[in-house]
Formats: C-alpha cells, sequence, structure tokens
C-alpha cells in the first residue's frame, strides 16, 4: 500500500483499456464500433466514428412554457405530492408532469414532501 502498486496497476490498465478503445483494437458496439449484419456472413464490425445525432430541439422559448402550461401544471404538482405521500408509483405521474411543469417545480414539490439528501460528514 505504501509504494502505491495497487494505484499504479490500475491506473495502467485503464490507461491501455482507454487507447485500444480509441485505436479500434477493442471494438465496443455503440461506442466505437457499428455492428454490420451481413445476409449471410453474420455480423461485422466497422470500426471508426459513428454519427452523433443532434440533440433534439427546446419545447420552446423558456419565458412561453409556463404561460403555456399554467391551467395544467398546478393540478399535475398536486397528483405528484399526493403520490409522493401515498408511497405510490411517482415515476408514472412524474412522465407526464415534465410535459407541463419545470424541472425547479417538480424538485420543490418533491422536497416538500420528502426534504433534501443531507449527506453526513
Amino acid at each position: 500500500m505504501e509504494t502505491g502498486y495497487q494505484r499504479g496497476k490500475i491506473q495502467e490498465e485503464s490507461l491501455l483499456y482507454e487507447r485500444r478503445k480509441h485505436d479500434g483494437s477493442h471494438p465496443i458496439i455503440g461506442v466505437n464500433t457499428s455492428a454490420i449484419l451481413g445476409r449471410f456472413s453474420g455480423a461485422r464490425h466497422r470500426t471508426g466514428s459513428l454519427f452523433r445525432g443532434r440533440k433534439a430541439e427546446p419545447v420552446g422559448a423558456p419565458e412561453r412554457f409556463p404561460r403555456r402550461n399554467a391551467l395544467q401544471c398546478p393540478a399535475w404538482l398536486a397528483k405528484l405530492r399526493q403520490v409522493a405521500i401515498d408511497s405510490g408509483n411517482v415515476f408514472e405521474v412524474l412522465i407526464e408532469a415534465v410535459r407541463h411543469c419545470s424541472l425547479g417545480q417538480i424538485s420543490n414539490t418533491l422536497y416538500e414532501v420528502g426534504g433534501r439528501y443531507r449527506r453526513s460528514m
């Protein structure tokens, strides 16, 4: 432990892995390789840069989002609050609530019910 042997070995292996991943000698489907399915030959691997799609366009200007959802947002926050209090499936309600409420509104609602996590040191 004093000489740092374990840490050095881990760092060496990590560096070797990253080098092999980037130079293509260690193919990872979807990261540095795409699978090409041949009709009779099975899967072949093609290395190289993969196409990186653009991020989806934003829903709209941030100032329009609250105005557009002003009527639905309080109802979804109330439903989310009640489901959290009842220990129900929050995820199911959350999927629909994000269409009408901002992240800050959803977070504050959940903080009101469950409190904030504080790491004890």
